[in-house]
């Protein structure tokens, strides 16, 4: 199977987070999570933490593709916030419950990050909008998988700028561009030729068994 991707995304509240909100295009973090979920989803393993902004966006790419989003995906959440819960994590199959630490938010978070890291092996992490909580993610991301490559699309704003400010070379494009379905096709080296697979069991291991060979792509 593929290795996972990992989503760090958020949509900053502008009265716990002002100087993220004031950078950050919300309707630029919707289009950003749908356009991910689209090119990954039955090609990818994604992988997050549960957000109550970002959880509904990734239903509802998920429900309108043809695959098990149970399989493909996991959704991580701590038991710190066991009373609010979004309802749409219901709809995941594979959600993964951590300990709530001493009723700390700090330590509940590090431990749900600790296990999210440690669980998976990622190709990627793809970084959106957000908060304080998308560098925490990004800091601890690269000490338990500093192989894989960091995709912050700038463009979105929020503490991604953050994120990109501590990264030595970014691609031009990151800012620029906002078709965000091309954007992570180049980003995630994923062709538009790929075919999605309705369980990560039936995806051939090799690429190129994966693509379709009609003369029309896919994407």
């Amino acid at each position: 199977m593929s290795k996972a991707i990992f989503l760090s995304a958020g949509v900053p509240d502008p009265k716990r987070g002002p100087e993220f909100a004031a950078t950050a295009d919300t309707v630029a973090i919707n289009a950003a999570v749908s356009a991910l979920v689209h090119v990954a989803l039955g090609r990818r393993p994604l992988v997050w933490g549960g957000h109550p902004a970002i959880t509904p966006m990734i239903w509802e790419v998920s429900k309108n593709i043809d695959i098990d989003y149970g399989k493909w995906v996991t959704l991580y959440q701590s038991c710190f916030f066991e009373d609010a819960y979004p309802d749409d994590n219901e709809q995941f199959k594979n959600t993964v419950f951590t300990k709530n630490v001493g009723d700390d938010l700090g330590a509940s978070l590090l431990e749900m990050r600790r296990r999210m890291f440690s669980e998976h092996e990622f190709e990627t992490a793809v970084f959106i909008g957000g908060m304080g909580g998308i560098i925490a993610e990004f800091e601890l991301f690269k000490q338990y998988q500093p192989e894989a490559s960091v995709v912050p699309v700038v463009s979105t704003g929020g503490a991604t700028l953050n994120v990109a400010d501590q990264m030595s070379d970014i691609s031009e494009d990151l800012s620029l561009d906002l078709d965000y379905v091309a954007l992570f096709h180049r980003h995630l080296n994923i062709s538009t030729r790929e075919n999605r697979y309705t369980q990560p069991e039936g995806q051939p291991e090799k690429l190129e068994e994966r693509l379709w060979h009609d003369s029309e792509a896919k994407s």
